[in-house]
């Protein structure tokens, strides 16, 4: 009889089952999966990623996914050897995987072994061709996408074909936006770049990766965003090394080298043999003229893969962004020989190039680059601005290459050409120094030719103009809309970067650089530049100065526009106090120290004194020359000022930063009331700015006996806004008579001028608007009001002079011309008169045929064929012009006298 097992024996069974089913669960439960080693990946825990690669990596099946993730993590930390080895055992395993050949494209080159490199793409290329249905999903449509882009495809073909496909397939899938970025990144499309990166964020906020992709995109336009996205990176990946090289790519930008040194170390510990972290290594000792130390870092760049373009590219670049543009290209041909087909450096070389005026090779690399790479932004713009270009007039010289718009030429090229040369004369001489070649000025009537030419970008509004050396770009008049700054401030200051730039061979700090132009200006013309004024105070007593041992870094980290403009102030100052302290002399041997690669604190010490003597003594300079501004007056902002300008209903317009790069900030347009007019021309005047703040003293230093600034302008602005004209003149005359010196915002001289206007008072109206217009650059309206009371008085020195000033400014509109030749006819000045008139027809006058018949009576006497001409198109215009008819016949009596004279025997 068959025995039955007890009740014992099946409970032991069970229990042992139970035993081995939870052993079982034990193991899997600790076994790593790769959804956990991928996110140590991005925590940045290296070690314990490779450790659960490791553990986790116990079949075939999975194979591509471990080795992808080993690969990475070994990567980040260096060991290129030991990711190469990682990818090669994974196409051992998985011999189909088109990922881990795309990913061991990178570890074969990072690991020195470019032959396996490109036999991964053939491979590929092998692969989707014999098998295109296996590779449908979308982790491998991106790859695949990918290796398109390293074998030349199409960009706009791979986005649509392969990672447009692959985002329909999977919209979840990080691998697309994360290729999507880096490709807009490559292509300078950084709006595309920063679209990309910030949808992705939505799905996964805390990506560093994605945070990285999103600070560059932000780099070029919003640096303090950029910061913040890159310490967001690091907050959740301590070991990013990208972050850490986009800030200390920054710190490098701000020249704050020795920070530089600091996040350069913390990367350098995460991977030490990071390719770019020892290519920054290199830039530092090339800026510290540390030779040695450069080919040191150089050389463990390259440790790896001894010729990788990417190390000598990132450093010539870097070199140019200092505008070391002959070394940059340098290092850009050292790119190019390593690989000739490398494009980042075909580029950078193209705009090199063009800054350094060998426009020849240069527009013919951006050719090159543009025919290579259609979708690249920077070559696309390059070569569309070429073909503006060509349509340019050329001025030259023997000094000089002007390129400007036709139309633009023919109205002020010749003006822009004697200043231009008297700059030069005058600043050549001061400083010592002797230009080898030519200098080229190109003037764009455009903004976005500009910002194209000057930054490969469309988008950089701001810019007056740039100087590179041998090349200045500017803005003219006709792409600042209704309230251009002084273009002759302008190149002025350009110029005088031509000439401090050669002497250091390019190696000063910006804020000496902008600091010697901005008080160059001032000693050029008391109304150019800049000069303290109620917000500067404020900023100097508040504690808003910089010490200048740290001036480096002031303008890549100042806290809004208002703050650039101070830095080019303070500079300038700086400037004004070691000339006033030490001497001119000492200023140049500054710049030629700087030129022999001297560190720009050592070499003030070396020639003026310790530098907490001078910081000091600055600091008491700029103190006494911000309490000298009214010191008859309280300057403490009563609570109502905050609303003046609502309440009282003046015109007020946002206000805008006009410099940034080696070219002049402004002052801004005064606030200007509405005033009566009358029977005479009438422009607009320029775009007003809103008032300022003003400094405000301790209580204790308030002296209940000084009117009130504000308090002043409050009660002038409301009589004005009433046109109370008698109560506005008393507190408008206590501010110029306490502030005398006064210009741009809150300028009481134009209230005053407006007050004197409506009470018809015509001669303190004019005493008025000429202390406004010594004090102002760019004071239009000043100008054309004077040119209107001083014709009315034929006063026509009077108007010459402000018909000068107006086309300092603008040389595009049609009033000047008329009162500048109706002056210089009057004045018996003949050529001027002509002149003016002949540019006067080129603007449409509004009568025409009295142009040209002023223009011949003109001509007349020196040249009757052009006076023929000039009296006919008068009747073409005006038939029934009857002094034009006399004026022809007589031309024709004179013709027939002439005809009927003896000749010479």
């Amino acid at each position: 009889m068959h025995r039955q097992p007890g009740i014992f024996q099946r409970s032991a069974f069970l229990c042992e089952m139970l035993a081995v089913l939870c052993l079982a669960l034990a193991i899997h439960a600790a076994t790593p999966s790769l959804p956990d080693a991928r996110a140590l990946l991005l925590a940045g825990k290296y070690e314990e990623c490779l450790r659960a690669c490791e553990k986790g990596d116990t079949d075939d099946y999975r194979a591509e996914g471990w080795q992808l993730i080993r690969a990475e993590a070994l990567l980040a930390q260096g060991l290129y050897p030991e990711a190469e080895a990682a990818i090669s055992q994974g196409i051992t395993r998985a011999p189909n995987s088109i990922r881990l050949r795309v990913r061991g494209y990178d570890t074969a080159n990072a690991a020195g072994n470019l032959g396996r490199a490109r036999l991964r793409l053939r491979e590929i290329n092998d692969l989707v061709v014999a098998r295109p249905w296996a590779y449908r999903d979308a982790p491998d449509l991106v790859a695949v996408g990918r290796a398109a882009l390293l074998m030349g495809a199409d960009p706009k073909t791979v986005l649509e074909r392969f990672f447009g496909a692959a985002q329909k397939a999977d919209p979840t899938l990080r691998d697309i936006p994360l290729a999507t970025g880096q490709l807009a990144l490559d292509k300078n499309d950084y709006a595309l770049a920063a679209k990309t990166f910030t949808e992705a964020l939505r799905k996964f906020p805390n990506d560093p990766e994605l945070l990285h992709g999103l600070a560059r995109a932000y780099e070029p336009s919003a640096r303090a965003r950029m910061l913040e996205l890159s310490e967001t990176a690091l907050k959740h990946n301590e070991n990013h090394v990208p972050s850490m090289l986009l800030l200390a790519d920054h710190l490098v930008a701000a020249e704050a080298y020795a920070e530089a040194d600091k996040m350069l170390n913390r990367a350098l510990r995460v991977n030490p043999w990071h390719p770019e972290g020892w290519a920054y290594r290199a830039v530092l000792a090339h800026l510290r003229n540390d030779a040695a130390g450069e080919q040191e870092a150089r050389r463990k760049a390259l440790r790896y893969w001894p010729t990788n373009p990417r190390v000598d590219h990132l450093i010539g670049l870097k070199l140019s962004q200092k505008y070391r543009f002959a070394e940059g290209s340098a290092f850009q041909r050292q790119a190019l020989a390593f690989d000739p087909d490398f494009l980042p450096a075909q580029r950078q070389l193209a705009e090199d190039l063009l800054r350094l005026g060998d426009a020849v090779e240069g527009w013919k690399l951006v050719d090159t680059v543009h025919r290579q790479d259609a979708y690249d932004v920077t070559a696309y713009n390059l070569v569309t601005l070429q073909g503006t270009m060509r349509k340019f007039a050329t001025l030259t010289n023997e000094h000089f290459i002007l390129r400007m718009s036709a139309q633009e030429a023919a109205l002020y090229g010749d003006r822009a050409l004697a200043l231009l040369q008297r700059a030069r004369a005058q600043l050549t001489e001061k400083y010592g120094v002797q230009l080898e070649r030519p200098t080229t000025v190109e003037i764009f009537p455009e903004q976005k030719d500009f910002a194209v030419r000057t930054f490969g970008m469309p988008h950089n509004p701001g810019f007056l103009g740039v100087c590179f050396g041998h090349v200045v770009t500017a803005n003219s008049p006709a792409s600042q809309g209704g309230n251009p700054s002084n273009w002759e401030a302008v190149l002025w200051h350009e110029s005088c970067h031509v000439i401090t730039l050669q002497m250091t061979k390019n190696k000063m700090p910006r804020w000496l650089s902008e600091g010697i132009s901005v008080y160059e200006e001032l000693q050029a013309n008391p109304a150019w530049g800049q000069r303290m004024n109620p917000r500067y105070r404020e900023m100097v007593l508040g504690g808003d100065l910089t010490p200048v041992s740290e001036l480096s870094s002031v303008f890549m980290t100042a806290q809004s526009d208002l703050h650039v403009q101070f830095a080019y102030y303070q500079s300038a100052l700086v400037v004004e106090y070691l000339v006033g302290q030490f001497g001119f002399e000492q200023l140049k041997a500054i710049l030629r120290d700087l030129g022999e690669g001297a560190d720009i604190n050592d070499a003030i010490q070396k020639h003026t004194a310790p530098m907490k003597q001078i910081e000091k003594g600055f600091a008491a300079f700029a103190k006494a020359k911000a309490e000298a501004l009214g010191p008859g007056l309280d300057w403490e902002k009563p609570n109502s000022e905050r609303g003046l300008l609502s309440r009282l209903g003046l015109r007020r317009a946002t206000p805008s930063i006009s410099d940034t790069e080696r070219e002049r900030t402004p002052q801004p347009s005064l606030l200007v009331a509405e005033a009566p007019t009358n029977n005479l021309h009438e422009a607009s005047p320029p775009s007003p700015q809103p008032p300022v703040a003003s400094a405000a003293p301790a209580p204790s230093e308030r002296s209940v006996s000084k009117p009130n600034y504000w308090t002043l302008l409050e009660q002038a602005a409301q009589a004005v806004s009433e046109q109370n004209w008698p109560a506005a003149k008393v507190p408008l005359q206590t501010l110029v008579a306490h502030y005398p010196e006064q210009s741009g915002p809150n300028n009481a001289y134009a209230l005053l001028a407006n007050v004197h206007r409506g009470l018809k008072e015509t001669a303190e109206e004019r005493a008025a608007l000429e202390q406004w217009a010594a004090r102002e650059a760019d004071a239009l309206a000043a100008y054309l009001r004077l040119m209107e009371l001083a014709e009315a008085a034929r006063d026509w020195p009077v108007v010459s002079r402000n018909a000068e000033r107006f086309l300092a400014v603008n040389p595009l509109l049609p009033q000047p011309y008329r009162f500048l030749s109706r002056a210089s006819e009057e004045l018996g000045e003949t050529q001027p008169a002509i002149g003016a008139y002949q540019k006067l027809l080129l603007l449409d006058p509004a009568d025409p045929a009295e142009v040209h018949y002023r223009l011949a009576r003109l001509l007349h006497a020196t040249d009757a064929p052009a006076a023929r001409r000039q009296v006919l198109q008068a009747l073409e215009e005006a038939p029934r012009f009857r002094e034009a008819h006399r004026l022809l016949l007589e031309l024709a009596q004179t013709d027939s006298s002439s005809s009927n004279a003896p000749a010479n025997p």
